[in-house]
C-alpha cells in the first residue's frame, strides 16, 4: 500500500524534477488529508515549483480526503473518480483536479 508521507516527501518532488513540463501547469494545489496532514504542491514554473508540508496561502485547488482514500488512489489512480462520486474526495476546482491525473498516473 502506498504511503502518503513518502509520496509527498520523495516520490512527488522527484517526479516533478524529472518532468519539467509538469512545473509549468501554473497552479498551486493544497492537499488536506485527514489523519495524514496538509501539503502544498506548487507548479508555477521552474523557479517556483515544489512540494512543501503545510497549507498554501492562495491555493488554486484544494483536495480534501482521508488517508485511507488517498492511499487507495495512490495505489490505483483510476479510483479517484469513484471516490469523488462517493463524496470521499473533494476538490475546490474540478478542472484543475482533473489535471492531477498527469501527476498521479
Amino acid at each position: 500500500m502506498a504511503d502518503t508521507n513518502h509520496f509527498f516527501s520523495s516520490y512527488l518532488p522527484e517526479k516533478i524534477a524529472a518532468q519539467p513540463d509538469l512545473q509549468t501547469m501554473g497552479a498551486i494545489f493544497q492537499f488536506d488529508i485527514k489523519d495524514a496532514g496538509t501539503w502544498t504542491l506548487r507548479l508555477t514554473g521552474p523557479e517556483g515549483s515544489g512540494v512543501s508540508e503545510g497549507p498554501a496561502e492562495n491555493p488554486s485547488c484544494v483536495i480534501t480526503t482521508d488517508k485511507a482514500t488517498w492511499e487507495g488512489i495512490l495505489d490505483n489512480p483510476s479510483k479517484a473518480m469513484q471516490a469523488f462520486m462517493m463524496g470521499k474526495l473533494k476538490a475546490s476546482n474540478i478542472g484543475l483536479a482533473t489535471k492531477l491525473q498527469q501527476i498521479l498516473g
